[in-house]
C-alpha cells in the first residue's frame, strides 16, 4: 500500500488529449501515481467537483526590466505571488544582453534578480540586442546553462532592434547549439517614420500609437522572419501574434514548409483598439507592442486558437505604474505625448482565467485549455515531461479550478504591482481555489500559502514539439 505526500481525491483531470475523474497521488515532490488510489497520506484533499490541470506555463513574461532610467513595476517577488494566483507555476522571463555586453552577463544579471525572491518555478530565454560574433559563441554557453531559447525584435531601432543579417545570423547559430530563435514582428523601422510623420503633423493623441503600428507591419515582419529562418533552415517562434494579417502570413509560411511556432496573449483574444478612444488617463493603461487590433482580427484569433495553430497562450506581462514614481516610469509620460507611454500591461495572474472562460463560453476545448496554457509551452521551450502534463514522474505542479464560481476581474483583488488591469469588470466563470508547486501547497482559496525562495531555476532541454 503506497504512501503519499499528498492525495488529492475525486477531481476531474483535464489533459492535453482527455479528461477523466481520478485521484492524484503526490511524493517527493512529483506526481506518483493517477487512478482509483488507496493507502495513507500525509495530507489529504477532496476534490470532488473541481477540475485539475497543470500548472500553467507562461512562456513570455518581463520582471524586473530595465526602462527609462528604472524598471518595469514587478519583481521577481510580486510578479510570481501574481503568477501563483492565477495558476501559473512556472514563467520563462527574458534576460537581456545590454548593447555590447555578454550574454553570460546578462545571465548572472537576470538569475540575481529572481534567486531568493521566486515564488514560482522559473526559467530564461536570452534577448539578444547585439549578435555579435562573441554572442554568437556566448549562445553556447547558454544552452549547457539550460537556456535554450533566444529572442530578437524587428522592432525598436536604436534600442533593441536587430537587422536581418543579425536574426539570419541567429537563426543559423541556433540550428547549430540546438536552441530556438523567437521573434517580436513588427518592422521597426516602417512604425519609427509613421511615429515621426504623425507627431510632425500634431497627432499625439493615445490612439495614434495603434495607427502607427499598423497590422501590415506586423505581417510583413512575419513574412520576412519565415524567409530568413527558411535561409538558416530553423525553426522560428513569433511572439505575441496579434492580428490576422499576422496569422496568414504564418499559415503561409507552414505551407511552404517552413516551421513557424507562434503564440498569441489574451489581449489580443479580449481586447481591442476602442480602448485608445478613451480619455488618455485611461487609454494610455492599454498601450502594448503590438498594439490592441481592429475587434475584426479576434474571430481569426480565435479559431486559429481553437484549430491548434498556436502553440502557446502567453502574457507578455510587463507592467508600468499609471503615475511615475521613483525608480518606475509611468504611463502618465505619455499623456500628452503617444510615442513616450511605456509600453506593456500585467496580464500573469489572469491568464488562466481568462483562458477557462473561453472553454465556458465554448471557444475552445478543456483539452485545448491545458494544450495552450501548459502543455504547449512544456514541449516547444524543452520543460516536458518535467513539466506541462499530469502524469507519473512530472512536477506535481497542480491548479485546481473551481468551474461553478463566478467572478469579475476587479484590480483591487489582484496581486501584482500595479493599481489596474486591462481586463477590469470582465466576468470570469471558474475560480482559482488551490495551487500547488511540486507539491507544495502555494495557494488555498485567496491565501497565499507559499513564501519568496520557493521558485527554483529550471534548466530546460532542447524543444519536443514538430509542427
Amino acid at each position: 500500500m503506497a504512501a503519499y505526500d499528498l492525495l488529492i481525491r475525486g477531481a476531474t483531470i483535464l489533459t492535453a488529449s482527455e479528461s477523466f475523474a481520478a485521484d492524484l497521488g503526490v511524493s517527493n515532490e512529483r506526481i506518483a501515481a493517477v487512478g482509483a488510489l488507496s493507502g495513507p497520506a500525509k495530507t489529504e484533499l477532496d476534490a470532488r467537483g473541481l477540475i485539475a490541470a497543470p500548472g500553467g506555463i507562461d512562456a513570455h513574461t518581463h520582471l524586473d526590466m530595465p526602462y527609462g532610467g528604472g524598471a518595469t513595476a514587478d519583481d521577481f517577488r510580486t510578479g510570481t505571488t501574481a503568477a501563483l494566483f492565477g495558476g501559473t507555476t512556472t514563467i520563462i522571463d527574458f534576460a537581456t544582453q545590454s548593447r555590447g555586453g555578454s550574454l553570460t552577463a546578462a545571465l548572472d544579471q537576470w538569475h540575481a534578480k529572481a534567486a531568493g525572491r521566486a515564488l514560482a518555478d522559473y526559467a530564461f530565454h536570452m534577448a539578444i540586442t547585439d549578435m555579435s560574433a562573441a554572442a554568437g559563441r556566448d549562445m553556447a554557453r547558454m544552452v549547457r546553462e539550460g537556456v535554450t531559447s533566444f529572442k530578437l525584435y524587428m522592432a525598436y531601432p536604436g534600442v533593441l532592434m536587430s537587422d536581418d543579417a543579425a536574426v539570419l545570423r541567429a537563426l543559423q547559430r541556433s540550428n547549430e547549439v540546438g536552441a530556438l530563435v523567437g521573434l517580436h514582428c513588427e518592422n521597426g523601422a516602417a512604425i519609427a517614420e509613421l511615429v515621426r510623420q504623425a507627431r510632425a503633423q500634431g497627432h499625439t493623441e493615445t490612439r495614434w500609437h495603434a495607427l502607427t503600428r499598423p497590422p501590415e507591419a506586423e505581417a510583413e515582419a512575419v513574412r520576412r522572419a519565415a524567409a530568413l529562418a527558411s535561409m538558416a533552415g530553423a525553426p522560428v517562434y513569433v511572439v505575441h501574434l496579434s492580428s490576422a494579417a499576422g496569422l496568414e502570413e504564418v499559415r503561409r509560411a507552414r505551407l511552404r514548409g517552413v516551421p513557424v511556432l507562434a503564440e498569441t496573449c489574451p489581449q489580443y483574444l479580449y481586447l481591442d483598439a476602442q480602448e485608445y478612444e478613451r480619455p488618455a488617463a485611461s487609454a494610455v493603461n492599454f498601450v502594448i507592442a503590438p498594439p490592441l487590433r481592429a475587434k475584426s482580427n479576434q474571430d481569426a484569433l480565435w479559431q486559429a486558437l481553437a484549430g491548434g495553430e498556436f502553440q502557446a497562450v502567453a502574457t507578455d506581462h510587463c507592467s508600468f505604474p499609471r503615475r511615475s514614481r521613483p525608480g518606475q516610469p509611468g504611463k502618465d509620460r505619455g499623456l500628452k505625448d503617444f510615442s513616450r507611454i511605456p509600453g506593456g500591461a500585467p496580464g500573469l495572474e489572469t491568464r488562466m482565467p481568462l483562458m477557462w472562460e473561453a472553454v465556458q463560453k465554448g471557444r475552445i476545448s478543456p483539452s485545448r485549455f491545458v494544450e495552450t496554457t501548459s502543455t504547449g509551452p512544456a514541449k516547444v521551450f524543452g520543460l516536458y515531461p518535467r513539466k506541462g502534463h499530469l502524469g507519473p514522474g512530472a512536477d506535481a505542479d497542480i491548479v485546481l479550478i473551481d468551474p461553478k464560481h463566478k467572478t469579475t476581474i476587479n484590480a483591487k483583488s489582484l496581486h501584482h504591482a500595479v493599481d489596474y488591469t486591462p481586463f477590469e469588470g470582465l466576468s470570469i466563470h471558474g475560480a482559482i481555489r488551490e495551487v500547488f508547486l511540486r507539491g507544495k501547497h502555494m495557494v488555498s482559496q485567496g491565501r497565499l500559502l507559499g513564501k519568496p525562495g520557493d521558485g527554483q531555476y529550471l534548466s530546460r532541454g532542447q524543444r519536443q514539439f514538430c509542427l
